[in-house]
């Protein structure tokens, strides 16, 4: 007997009985228990949705970024460290060598967690034009290094000026405590809905808009303008560029996501900064990065400040055609004005192709009317101007300033050594100027998709839209969805063909959810343009009135490469159409994932029996998990073997089962309390019980089987060898049976003559927490015949699913994991074995009679004891033959 219970009967209150002080302790013992066992099972199953997730991130396309992985990892390791708190609570002190393992296992984790962070070479905050170079782009990022080149090795004319570096960036954030705040933020928003994400992001901007700046970097900032400005002339304005680390390089261009503000004057100068440092976490940049699998800790935003060119045309040109690897003309898109209206995709540009052999010369050339220019303010800012009369049909430029475009182009690619996509100016003197240089997102021949190779024929089939340029090939069916607004916007369903007026770089987000594009006005060398290419996104610019044709929910086909939109799906095409990119593979937070889940989701601890089954030999989150499951587990079965009780601590069944039942209730099991010494089974509530009972009363037992000479002779020397056997003796073996219960637990102590059996068992509406363990041994026959009853039994519960073990006379089976309905019907089948396994194993010794108790049993659990149950599941699989 513990200390508690020797102590609770020293203090008894006056007036308790011995009964009623042995039934306040079980039910106490119970309760801390099953407290624990299902706290331990909420965290058990927690643990595993989490690693589930993690596992179907690795092995979908979905985006999720940074604060996927850290809160996932957090969380995972939050549930596996109340897994073993509360098994140690199941158990003190008996598992703690578990603590140990899990902070090995954490420590390795967080190792990989934190590997990839950005480590600056420089802590100078603002650096002149003249000092950078392609080298530099950890320090100024690449957009602006490939500025400093032009200017410094190259000598391509470029505006005059200066970066505000990644060092500042992190001296602003730090200052302010910015990056906990942030990432605290994030954690706690649901990536895959857009209005959540929509409010993390106006959240987060504000949060960096209110923030100051710390004063070093503010005096340095205002003297490098100066020193613009003398270079220059007093007064002058600055163009200021987002050129965060990662943004203009290779596969990720980061086209329109940040924010550009243009025509500053040295007054707004910080504030434009940090306008430009919260647009990072604009919409359209959030959505980029989970799409790109790129972490928010590796773009540090450095801002380029630039001398404002007041540029009367403006545009952007390819080295060569991105839609088409082997078209090797120089494409070049013209506006009059600043060349926001053709990145922004506001506007239809003027097309010139031109080509690369020398002498240099226009092979295609195509003038849109250009209703539209933004040309820069006076004082500040910029304005739109609307074009009207001849001007708005003009071509933009000369002929011979697209061949000075081309050259430049060439130059610019021989120099990198693979294509270049470029923005350029030509200020109100003719000169060109360089605004930014990257390189050319363009497609391979396995992404060209619908060209008139592939013997597709759409002859007769009417199409509703058709005209526009292709701005991303492909093909692709999707309802239609008009986005107008924001609020629209936030209401784009998932594989719907985005629709609109304009292919503003706004729309971005929505990218990763549509399986096409179709818009009125842009072309080809917007940034709405280069992120559908980047994310393989099918898309038809310049379709005029399509907001008005299509309406929403209309089911059309879009085929960007003929640039045709069809009622309907087209199966023909659609055939033809290459599977979509997986745009996390291989990206950085991709690769990190993969790192971490190494120490998470990988199972090494399969079997339980086996000498490493052990926590030593946990070396994953996963492998603690299955550890305490499989060990709570067995701490709960064992609470019926630990705690006894008397006959006066309980209350006797009222049956007309010629056997005595004994109850006492740990918690809920009883509909309504019991005064005195009997309880009916009408007022008994435990599902498990219950299901075992349906199972003792299914078949009425017919006795024990005939027995034959060596059985009788092997039930006389037990009887006579066998001190516990003497009927005139208190004996554990006597016709006594012990029910322990709750309305969802029950364990069972059943003694039938030489025989005895404990079932323990937990059932309710949370499958995952559902048990069932069964153990059997004894008899009156001699040890092989008692051997082989084990065996006998073990077979026809894995009939029925259970997993057995036998060890000499001991039966021990366990199932685990079903819903309720499932386990109730097992528990039946438990019911009938108990009653109608006795004394079979004095007949173990003749196969014939084996065979026949074989049949007559499973014929009885079909038959009788399921017969509410027609699944598949509850139908026998063929037994192996007894040995």
């Amino acid at each position: 007997m513990n200390l508690p219970r020797i102590l609770s009967k020293l203090f008894r209150r006056h007036g308790d009985l011995p009964g009623d002080v042995e039934v306040q302790d079980l039910r106490a013992a119970f309760a801390s228990r099953y407290h624990n066992f299902k706290l331990l099972l909420t965290a058990n199953n927690k643990a595993l949705e989490i690693m589930s997730e993690l596992e179907m991130a690795l092995e979908g396309g979905r985006p999720f970024g940074m604060s996927f992985v850290k809160s996932r990892c957090t969380a995972v390791s939050v549930n596996v460290f109340r897994i073993i708190k509360h098994l140690d609570e199941l158990a003190p002190k008996k598992y703690t060598e578990l603590y140990n393992r899990f902070k090995t296992i954490e420590a390795r984790v967080q190792s990989d967690l934190t590997a990839r962070q950005v480590h600056l070479r420089t802590d100078e905050l603002v650096l002149p034009l003249q000092k950078i170079d392609k080298n530099m782009s950890d320090q100024v990022g690449n957009k602006m290094a490939n500025i400093g080149e032009l200017r410094n090795e190259v000598g391509i004319p470029v505006p005059g000026g200066f970066v505000i570096t990644a060092a500042a960036y992190e001296a602003f954030m730090r200052f302010n405590d910015l990056q906990i705040e942030i990432d605290r933020r994030s954690q706690a928003a649901t990536t895959e809905r857009i209005d959540e994400l929509l409010t993390l992001s106006s959240d987060i901007q504000q949060v960096i808009m209110r923030a100051p700046v710390p004063e070093r970097l503010e005096k340095e900032i205002i003297d490098a303008y100066q020193l613009l400005e003398a270079e220059m002339q007093p007064g002058i304005k600055v163009s200021m560029r987002s050129s965060a680390l990662g943004e203009d390089a290779a596969g990720t261009s980061f086209a329109g996501q940040f924010r550009s503000e243009l025509n500053v004057s040295q007054e707004n100068l910080i504030h434009a900064y940090k306008t430009i440092v919260a647009s990072k976490y604009g919409l359209p940049a959030i959505t980029y990065r989970l799409a790109r699998g790129i972490p928010d800790e590796e773009v540090l935003m450095c801002v380029g400040c630039m001398a404002m060119v007041d540029a009367y045309a403006g545009g952007v040109m390819y080295s060569r055609n991105p839609l088409n690897f082997r078209d090797k003309g120089i494409v070049i898109n013209s506006v009059w004005g600043l060349p926001k209206a053709v990145v922004d995709g506001t506007v239809d540009s003027d097309l010139f192709t031109v080509s690369r052999t020398s002498p240099k010369t226009i092979v295609h050339k195509a003038i849109s009317k250009k209703e539209i220019e933004f040309r820069c303010f006076p004082d500040e800012g910029v304005c739109r101007n609307e074009l009207i009369g001849p001007k708005a049909t003009e071509q933009s430029i000369s002929d011979e300033q697209a061949v000075d475009l081309a050259e430049i182009a060439v130059r610019l690619e021989e120099y990198y050594g693979h294509p270049q996509d470029i923005e350029w100016a030509v200020d109100p003197d003719g000169s060109i100027l360089i605004l930014q240089c990257r390189p050319l997102q363009q497609l391979n021949e396995t992404e060209l998709t619908g060209n008139p190779k592939s013997g597709v024929n759409t002859e007769g089939i009417e199409s509703k839209l058709a005209g526009g340029v292709t701005a991303s090939p492909g093909v692709a069916c999707g309802h239609a969805y008009i986005v107008r607004n924001d609020a629209d916007k936030l209401q784009f369903p998932e594989g719907a063909v985005l629709v609109t007026a304009q292919s503003l770089p706004r729309w971005a987000p929505l990218l990763s959810s549509a399986v096409a594009v179709i818009t009125e006005l842009g072309g080809v060398a917007g940034h709405l343009a280069n992120v559908a290419r980047e994310f393989g996104v099918p898309a038809i610019f310049g379709l005029t009135r399509a907001t008005e044709i299509l309406n929403n929910g209309d089911l059309v086909t879009v085929d960007a490469e003929s640039r045709r939109v069809y009622p309907g799906r087209i199966d023909a095409l659609l055939s033809e159409a290459s599977v979509r990119k997986n745009l996390m593979a291989g990206s950085p937070v991709f690769e990190i994932l993969k790192k971490v889940t190494r120490h998470i989701t990988p199972l090494h601890l399969l079997d339980p029996d086996s000498p490493d089954f052990r926590p030593k030999k946990c070396e994953t989150l996963h492998d603690i998990t299955r550890y305490c499951h499989e060990k709570s587990v067995h701490e709960m079965f064992s609470f019926g073997k630990e705690h006894h009780f008397s006959e006066r601590s309980s209350k006797q069944l009222v049956c007309h089962v010629p056997m005595q039942w004994w109850i006492i209730n740990l918690d809920d099991g009883f509909r309504e309390d019991v005064k005195g010494k009997y309880v009916a089974l009408e007022n008994i509530v435990s599902i498990p019980m219950l299901a075992i009972w349906e199972g003792v009363i299914a078949v009425p037992w017919e006795g024990p089987p005939p027995v034959d000479a060596g059985g009788f002779m092997s039930v006389l020397m037990q009887a006579t060898s066998n001190p516990a056997l003497d009927p005139t003796m208190r004996s554990p073996y006597a016709a006594r049976n012990y029910f322990m219960l709750s309305k969802h637990f029950c364990s069972l102590t059943s003694r039938f003559g030489f025989h005895f059996s404990t079932v323990e068992a937990l059932v309710g509406d949370r499958a995952s927490e559902n048990y069932i363990s069964f153990s059997f041994k004894g008899g009156a026959a001699d040890l092989q015949r008692k051997v082989k009853r084990a065996i006998f039994v073990g077979q026809i519960l894995e009939q029925w699913g259970f997993r057995t073990e036998i060890k000499e006379d001991n039966a021990f089976a366990r199932l685990e994991g079903f819903d309720a309905d499932y386990m109730k019907s097992r528990l039946k089948i438990i019911g009938y074995l108990i009653i109608h396994t006795r004394q079979l194993d004095m007949v173990m010794s003749n196969d014939n009679s084996v065979m026949k108790y074989r049949k007559r049993i499973v014929d009885d659990i079909t038959n009788h004891v399921l017969t509410d149950m027609s699944t598949v599941e509850d139908q026998p699989n063929e037994p192996a033959s007894p040995s």
